[in-house]
């Protein structure tokens, strides 16, 4: 009876103390990287963008536009720099600047203009700003013109016909600073 015992024993201690070789590896951490990777639970890393390159045209507007036989033109001029003005054509870029497409539109003030420059393309709009200031005095050029005065037509009776009553121009500031107008005396002699 102690033979059998003995054998059991020794095949279990020959079953746990097996090679090695036998034995399972445990598998690398770099197995689970992918995992990793694509985890909804991971933090959230920021993702840095490429570096903005400057607009070329962040502070330019349209200042003139107009179709032609020989080939549409914009001129263009900038918000921040005053000396800035580049007379633009179809017929080719200038200093870089050229005309990639215009959307000619009927009202005034809504045509838009695509300019491009070494690659990179914006659309242009007029300057509100520009557009609602007042056109300035140009000199030679009459500013208050008298009213018309209309003709009297005469009846077949012979009997005028009231002319029409037209309002004369009204003058924005009639009186400019620092001038005083001297009414005429109209009890004056008679």
């Amino acid at each position: 009876m102690k033979l059998p015992i003995t054998i059991i024993v020794l095949l279990i201690f020959g079953w746990v103390v097996a090679p090695a070789d036998d034995l399972p590896t445990r598998f690398s951490f770099d197995r689970y990287a992918g995992i990793l990777e694509h985890s909804p639970f991971a933090v959230a890393s920021a993702v840095v963008a490429p570096a903005a390159t400057p607009n070329f045209a962040k502070d330019l507007y349209i200042a003139n536009a107009a179709k032609s036989p020989d080939g549409d033109m914009v001129t263009i001029q900038s918000m921040t720099d005053k000396e800035f003005k580049k007379y633009l054509s179809t017929k080719g870029p200038v200093d870089g600047y050229g005309i990639a497409n215009i959307e000619w539109s009927d009202d005034i003030g809504k045509t838009k203009v695509t300019i491009s420059k070494d690659g990179q393309y914006a659309t242009l709009g007029f300057n509100e700003a520009e557009m609602s200031k007042p056109s300035p005095i140009r000199p030679g050029v009459p500013q208050n013109l008298p009213p018309v005065q209309q003709p009297t037509i005469t009846r077949p009776n012979g009997v005028p016909t009231p002319s029409p009553h037209v309002r004369g121009v009204i003058q924005r500031n009639p009186n400019p600073m620092g001038q005083q107008t001297s009414v005429p005396n109209s009890s004056a002699e008679d």
